[in-house]
Formats: structure tokens, C-alpha cells, sequence
């Protein structure tokens, strides 16, 4: 095991998740609050009334279903310093879906639940009781909306930790693999083009969230654009690369093979781009095929260190370690690992370049692409 102790003073973890579906507009809220009433019957009833795509992309609805905030987060985290030698003293909250529930024909701004999310981040006890500090907000943001700009404004008067938008686009062909975005190909339509100038013109960073298959999508976006820095989520989210997810997706072995070739082959492209940043987060996600059980498909640490490492070292030797960065997408990934379980399997595969790979992917990057104050 390699050690971060003398290497780094603690770790960045730049995507992370914050809710409370008992007190805020989360788009899990009224099943949430029948799971906190009865978790036991929730268990067993999730199964049922929830779409495939929908369990396979969360594994339990106690991901989901329970607050997650500092002190939560701070319980995950705790072991990271006995695996890896420091801990992890900041995170960067990325956008999480908020959706406020109203009756039946009323709609609410998906833009004025985004604000409220960033209100509801500047109240939580982060930096307190050993959690780390909150660095950064990445905000929910749809640059084809009309008052998109208004909307920006509004959020970095809020709170001075606004550093990006993100909004998640990903759409399958599978029916039954989870779609985030209302429409085919979001990141290269005009409409969305046109409105991405008042973030570039705001010199704030877009967080890309989409599957691996609509990484030209990206490619568009960063070429249009390439004085703004495109964070790609989730290393490009090869969906089904380890085993089968929805109907038909990464059902055979042929069927992975080909996932990972054009993962690749998208992934070599995108880097030519120097406004794109990788982010190494989501790498226990259920949606890449892992398995269906609700507490565990991996098995630990080196079980995942060997099925992640060549995707890493596809990302690593095309972007280099100055664009890449550590995110541990919790609590989604949760199930599947457990926080130092993704930071020491990481470790030990980013440990082949060294003490200066190690600071750029698990600090640096995360400090200068956010711009946080690395106190």
C-alpha cells in the first residue's frame, strides 16, 4: 500500500453529493420520507415500484432515501488517514438533482430548486465536528433556459464558492439503463451552444456528465469552446463495461469489449483537447455493471484496483496527471465501496508516476481547476 503521508498535506475529494430529502426539494423526496418511516418495508417494496434503470443506477434506496450531509460524510471518510496516511480536509459539492415535489400540473424551475440547493450547502456544518470544509459548489445549470444568465448571477451572489454548472445529459439507447438528460445529444445542440457563452463569459467551469457513448458530444463542446475548462464526470461513464445493466447492454463479452474499445478510442480524441479535465470519480458506480447486489459487488480494494487501474491508465497517459483528479461520487457509489476503498485503490494504481502524480491527482488539479484556497 502506497502511502500519501509526506507526498500531499490531505486530499481533495472533488464529487460529492449533500441532501436531506425530510427538509429540501430533492427529487427522491416523497419516497424518501416513506423509507425513513419504514426502511425494513422500503427494502423490500424498492424492487417493485422502482424502474430498472432506477436500481440499477442507485443498487438500494438507502442510498438515496437517507440524509446525507457533513457529519455523514465525515463517518464515511474516517478510515481514509489509516489506509492512505492523511485525510481527505475538502470536498467539492457537484449539483444533486433537486426537484421540488408540487401537486399533480404544477412545475417548478428546475433553476429556482438550484439556487435553493446552494443556500441550503452555505447552512450545513461543513469544517465542523471533523468534516472537511466545503471548497466548491458546482450548481445544477441548463444554458439553453432563457434566464440561464439571471440564474448564474443569482448563484454566485449567493455564495462565493460557485465555481461551475453542471448538468447531466446522459441519455442510452438501452431503455432500461437510467437517463439524466430530456434530449439526444443536449451538449452540441445550438440552443445549448448559443447560452454556454454567458458561463464562458463568466470564467466558471461545466462539469459534463454523460455516457461514454456521447463523448463526441463533449468534443464539440470543448472545441466551440476552448478558453473554458470541460470537466468530464465519471471518466466518461462506460456504461455496462464490467457485466450487464438494462436489457442488452454489456450483456456478452464481446458486448464489453466493444464498450471499452470506443471508451478508448473517445477518450484518446477528447485529450487533444487541453480545456478538458477528467475527473476519476464514480469508479464503484453501479451503472458500470459491477453486479445487482444492494451491499457489494466489488469484493475490495484490489478486486477494484485491478478492474479500474486500465481505464486509469488509458486517462493518465493521454490527459497527464495535471488534468485529472480524484472525486469519490458518494454516496452513490457507496454500495459498491467504501470511501478509502476508492482512495487506496487509486493510490496504488496512480503510485507508478510518482509523488507528483499522486499530489496532482488527489489535490492540485482540484485547486487550481476550482480555484479553491488551498489553506
Amino acid at each position: 500500500m502506497t502511502s500519501l503521508d509526506g507526498v500531499l498535506p490531505a486530499i481533495v475529494d472533488a464529487h460529492v453529493q449533500h441532501w436531506n430529502p425530510r427538509r429540501t426539494p430533492w427529487a427522491a423526496t416523497r419516497s424518501s420520507r416513506l423509507y425513513g418511516f419504514v426502511p425494513r418495508l422500503g427494502d423490500r417494496v424498492f424492487p417493485l415500484v422502482a424502474s430498472r434503470a432506477d436500481r440499477e443506477f442507485v443498487l438500494t434506496p438507502r442510498t438515496v432515501a437517507r440524509p446525507y450531509e457533513p457529519r455523514q460524510y465525515a463517518t464515511d471518510a474516517a478510515l481514509v488517514p489509516t489506509v492512505v496516511g492523511v485525510p481527505i480536509d475538502t470536498v467539492v459539492h457537484v449539483e444533486s438533482h433537486w426537484r421540488k415535489a408540487l401537486p399533480a400540473g404544477e412545475q417548478a424551475s428546475a433553476h429556482s430548486t438550484a439556487v435553493e440547493e446552494t443556500r441550503y450547502l452555505e447552512n450545513l456544518p461543513f469544517g465542523q465536528a471533523g468534516a472537511p470544509r466545503l471548497g466548491a459548489i458546482v450548481a445544477h445549470g441548463d444554458p439553453r433556459d432563457h434566464d440561464f444568465a439571471e440564474t448564474l448571477d443569482q448563484q454566485l451572489t449567493i455564495s462565493p464558492r460557485v465555481r461551475g454548472v453542471r448538468l447531466v445529459a446522459t441519455r442510452h439507447p438501452d431503455p432500461r439503463v437510467r437517463d439524466g438528460g430530456d434530449a439526444d445529444n443536449i451538449l452540441s445542440s445550438t440552443s445549448f451552444l448559443d447560452g454556454f457563452a454567458e458561463l464562458a463569459g463568466r470564467k466558471l467551469v461545466f462539469e459534463a456528465a454523460v455516457y461514454s457513448h456521447q463523448l463526441y458530444d463533449v468534443i464539440v463542446l470543448a472545441r466551440e469552446y476552448p478558453d473554458t475548462t470541460i470537466v468530464l464526470d465519471h471518466f466518461g461513464m462506460p456504461a455496462g463495461v464490467f457485466g450487464p445493466i438494462g436489457t442488452r447492454t454489456g450483456a456478452t463479452a464481446a458486448a464489453r469489449a466493444d464498450i471499452w474499445r470506443l471508451w478508448r478510442e473517445r477518450i484518446t480524441t477528447l485529450a487533444s483537447y487541453r480545456n478538458v479535465v477528467v475527473k476519476l470519480s464514480g469508479l464503484a458506480m453501479p451503472v458500470l455493471g459491477y453486479g445487482h447486489e444492494r451491499w457489494g459487488n466489488i469484493g475490495g480494494q484490489t478486486t477494484l484496483g485491478e478492474m479500474i487501474c486500465p481505464f486509469v491508465e488509458h486517462v493518465v497517459n493521454h490527459f497527464g496527471t495535471d488534468r485529472v483528479m480524484f472525486g469519490s461520487n458518494y454516496p452513490i457509489d457507496r454500495p459498491n465501496a467504501a470511501i478509502d476503498v476508492l482512495v487506496g485503490a487509486l493510490v496504488d494504481c496512480a503510485s507508478q508516476w510518482g509523488d507528483e502524480a499522486l499530489r496532482r491527482i488527489f489535490r492540485d488539479t482540484a485547486v487550481r481547476v476550482y480555484k479553491l484556497d488551498d489553506a
